[in-house]
């Protein structure tokens, strides 16, 4: 691995630059917003294009790595292996992007594609594409060339990564190969008649099961494509490829798949739902399924229900203290509103259960109206939406307020009709918890008053809103310290404590390369104090508010995730992905 001390030594050995520059160049590397990149240009040593030819030498020497490109001059992985293909005259692909040909790379022996760090991308009739690791690795050339003696070997260029995590991900195939073997024998022969019935696609089911649970994954998809059946899974809010198979274990995969769930397996050109248990490594798990109609078959996706996960204390989720604080005492007034807002898989069910949890008492009623009811919760009534009984949110929000509730939980606001119900709750003396699908907690009043809510009603009701994203934990295992770039550096300087030091990702066995370990809640919570309330009643903009908020001590999602990643927690790249600055 490369350090700044051995690259500065490259560059004096090289008569690139004298010994007094490089003591220069250590000096300005103190300062946390510089990268050795951006002051080597920054002293005019080097500009952009030149730096990146210089890399292309050290990166064919294996004086450095593309991850160390990346972290020490701060050029895109991306744009270096471009420049670096055009240098070999290759072709740069990014694996990710492309439909890999895994029938192709089947026919080599995996042992001899591991030892080259050789990965077959695709083959027409004169060539075979393959990624090397090591592109100007001339044994590898060679071995891969008695490997495919019947064609023309074309060299890509790809992210080294990308070629080591395909491999790994080969290699986890190869460990099914049996299993596999056994499904296509049951398939050929009386099993045919009845594909669903094959003991080893239960098999296969549990083995994608088991391994989704163990790799902490929240979903598992299933999704065929021209020429594979591919398995991907949700860990951290990410996807993952965790298993590709060949197109024909497809169709008694996701017939067995239906099965399980009581779903209609004959019907193929409708979205279905359904749900199943199973007992996995001896424990229960729940498992919510959907299917939808694609180009090549049906996607079908798994939500992974675990108890033990949602059942977490409100002082766990990760709150900032100063936003614990404000939600706590928000969730103990008598009566108001208090929305839980944030896309997709930010965590607002979890967050609302905490709550309910934490104020759940035998003298106190609490009915929820969900669609589904996810988890089953104690000294909680739940309330299941079902549109074919026409029992929607608004009309079990009716049948609840004759139930003498104190504590309403609809599990989302789609309409008018509902948050009318629920305003009209909240003003009645109850208090409602709901989610809302917006930015950010500011917005989510112009989203009440755009769907038809008067302001006046909005600021009597509204109590609190909070907003969160779930952003990834550094790995504690194999994070490293980093520089910032100085553009970045000054965007987020005013926001920073006193200490702080920024860590980069490097992926080690712990967390599966991936370099991130868990999630971590970042909230932002407006308190509808006296002043806020009259100013929604007013009519007051989205930057009035902000401003008012600001001065009554609201912290952002932004805010909140720098300090995180000053703190060494996560990234800034995660900051930034997740919370607009």
């Amino acid at each position: 691995m490369a350090t700044t001390k051995t690259l500065l030594n490259y560059l004096v050995t090289n008569r690139i630059i004298d010994e007094n520059s490089a003591h220069s160049i250590e000096e300005a590397l103190s300062q946390p917003e510089k990268t050795l990149g951006d002051i080597l240009i920054d002293k005019n040593i080097f500009l952009h294009d030149d730096l990146i030819d210089l890399l292309i030498e050290m990166y064919k020497s294996g004086i450095i790595s593309v991850d160390e490109i990346n972290s020490e001059f701060a050029i895109d992985t991306e744009e270096f292996l471009k420049a670096f293909a055009k240098n070999l005259n290759y072709t740069y692909m990014d694996l990710d992007g492309i439909d890999i040909d895994y029938r192709m790379a089947s026919r080599a022996p995996l042992s001899q594609l591991k030892k080259y760090q050789a990965l077959p991308i695709k083959e027409d009739e004169i060539n075979a594409y393959i990624a090397l690791k090591d592109p100007i690795d001339i044994n590898a050339h060679e071995g891969i060339q008695r490997i495919y003696n019947r064609k023309l070997i074309k060299i890509v260029v790809a992210d080294p990564n990308q070629v080591e995590k395909y491999l790994n991900k080969m290699e986890l195939g190869e460990s099914i190969k049996g299993l596999i073997a056994d499904i296509r024998k049951e398939l050929s022969s009386n099993a045919a008649d009845n594909p669903q019935e094959s003991s080893g696609i239960l098999k296969l089911i549990e083995i994608i099961l088991k391994t989704a649970i163990l790799a902490r994954a929240s979903d598992v998809h299933i999704e065929p494509t021209e020429n594979n059946c591919i398995v991907r899974s949700r860990i951290d809010g990410m996807l993952s490829e965790t298993f590709i198979f060949d197109k024909d274990i497809y169709p008694p995969l996701a017939s067995r798949m239906k099965l399980l769930s009581n779903m209609d397996i004959a019907e193929k050109r409708k979205p279905q739902d359904g749900r199943f248990s199973a007992t996995i490594m001896s424990k229960e798990y729940d498992f919510r399924i959907s299917t939808l109609p694609v180009l090549h078959g049906e996607s079908i996706v798994l939500r992974i229900l675990d108890k033990s996960k949602v059942m977490i204390k409100l002082e766990n989720l990760g709150m900032h203290p100063t936003n614990f604080e404000k939600f706590s005492k928000a969730m103990r007034v008598p009566y108001g509103i208090i929305f839980v807002t944030g896309p997709t898989g930010s965590g607002k069910t979890t967050t609302l259960y905490a709550a309910l949890n934490a104020i759940k008492s035998i003298e106190t009623k609490i009915i929820t109206v969900e669609d589904p009811v996810e988890y089953q919760l104690n000294l909680i009534q739940q309330t299941q939406v079902n549109e074919k009984a026409n029992l929607t949110f608004a009309s079990a929000l009716r049948s609840i307020l004759r139930q003498d509730p104190d504590i309403i939980m609809i599990g989302e606001v789609r309409d008018h009709e509902t948050l009318r119900i629920a305003v009209q709750a909240a003003l009645t003396g109850h208090l409602v918890f709901s989610t809302l699908h917006t930015n950010d907690s500011v917005s989510a009043i112009a989203r009440v008053v755009d769907m038809g809510i008067e302001p006046y009603l909005v600021s009597g009701a509204l109590v609190a809103i909070e907003a969160q994203r779930l952003v990834r934990k550094l790995c504690p295992h194999c994070k490293a310290k980093v520089n910032l770039p100085k553009p970045l550096f000054e965007k987020i300087k005013d926001y920073l404590p006193e200490n702080y030091q920024f860590y980069r990702n490097v992926g080690c066995e712990k967390c599966a390369q991936t370099g991130y370990l868990g999630r971590e809640m970042l909230s932002e919570i407006l308190t509808v104090s006296e002043k806020i309330a009259s100013m929604i009643a007013q009519g007051a903009s989205k930057e009035a508010i902000h401003a008012q908020a600001i001065q009554e001590g609201f912290m952002d999602m932004f805010q909140d995730g720098i300090l995180r990643a000053a703190a060494g927690v996560t990234t800034i790249d995660e900051i930034l992905r997740v919370a607009k600055g």
